[in-house]
């Protein structure tokens, strides 16, 4: 179980952060792609996946990138750099400007746990070759088994964010770490991760909590091993059927989209997909826009089904929120 240890200092700083993060979701889908899960979400993923890392000319380009990143246990620190937020390239740069003291921590760290390949050495030495080679796999399998789904992996990610915000709104900062259960549980000034693989504890002191959601994520949690690093937590969130075959687009899944894009005319869809901009339960679109509930539900599937908007459900509430296509369609 991980501990996490909070001052009042340190519940006021903590937030959650505004976007996925892209080697985050780059780290984690490597865990998914090796791991044994048996979610059926992930399965065509996979085997789509490693098709194409078997396929690819220089299929040996990723051994490096695999080893550092197992199914199971701990991976390096630094594959996650905080300038990732920034974006995908800024994170790629911090990584290949990485300090030669942390390459070695890190690197010394699995090489306790995991078989490493002789390439290892030579990025514990910080050659700049080698750290640019990997950077260049990382981006080339991110091309392969992420960007097809990044459209979906932000709209996870923004409906979770705007449950995190719903609870913040009615709980404050307590409000919000209460709503990460059943995988963690808060309680007197501590966040516990219930699954963690380890027993430890972080104590924040004062500098806050991040709390990333990760579309990738496939079950615990996750937290860096340094404790001198910014504090970061991060969890799953319900991919929303994100990982399914349809998700990566085809013949089939463009000819079903166009079909269901084609019954969203009508100005009470519009109203809908306005309504839903910020985020709203299907309870309060119907009183807004003075419909049914069933009416609303009605609609809202609809929408859902186009790809504009997802639904998230919580208790004995659906909570309704656009996708990034969506939200371009009500900006056009």
């Amino acid at each position: 179980m991980l501990k996490i240890i909070f001052s009042s200092e340190d519940i006021l700083r903590t937030r959650v952060a505004p976007a996925a993060d892209p080697l985050w979701e780059l780290v984690l889908s490597l865990h998914l792609l090796q791991g044994r899960s048996r979610d059926p979400l992930s399965t065509t993923w996979r085997r789509g996946v490693a098709q194409g890392l078997r396929t690819d000319p220089n299929a040996e380009r990723y051994r490096l990138l695999l080893a550092l990143n197992p199914p199971v246990g701990y991976f390096p620190d630094f594959l996650t750099p905080s300038a990732s937020r920034d974006g995908f390239q800024a994170g790629l740069e911090a990584v290949r400007g990485t300090p030669l003291g942390r390459l070695r921590r890190d690197l010394t760290v699995l090489a306790g746990e995991t078989a490493l390949p002789p390439s290892a050495s030579a990025l514990a030495r910080g050659e700049p070759e080698v750290l640019q080679d990997l950077t260049d796999t990382m981006a080339r399998y991110h091309a392969l088994a992420v960007t097809p789904y990044w459209a979906r992996v932000q709209a996870a990610v923004e409906a979770d964010r705007a449950r995190r915000a719903r609870a913040m709104l009615d709980g404050g900062a307590e409000g919000l770490l209460d709503s990460l259960k059943p995988a963690m549980r808060w309680a007197d000034g501590v966040l516990e991760v219930l699954d963690y693989p380890d027993t430890r504890e972080l104590h924040l002191d004062g500098r806050g909590l991040l709390l990333v959601p990760s579309f990738f994520c496939s079950r615990t949690p996750v937290a860096l091993l340094d404790p001198s690093l910014p504090p970061v937590l991060v969890y799953p969130v319900d991919r929303l059927g994100g990982l399914t075959p349809e998700a990566g687009g085809g013949r089939d899944g463009d000819a079903a989209q166009r079909e269901a894009l084609a019954a969203l005319l009508g100005r009470t869809r519009a109203a809908v997909l306005q309504v839903a901009d910020e985020g709203c339960t299907t309870g309060e679109m119907a009183r807004r826009l003075h419909i049914s509930a069933a009416a609303a539900s009605q609609h809202t599937s609809v929408l859902r089904n186009a790809g504009l908007l997802v639904s998230h459900r919580d208790r004995n509430t659906v909570l309704h929120t656009l996708t990034p296509l969506g939200r371009a369609v009500l900006d056009a």
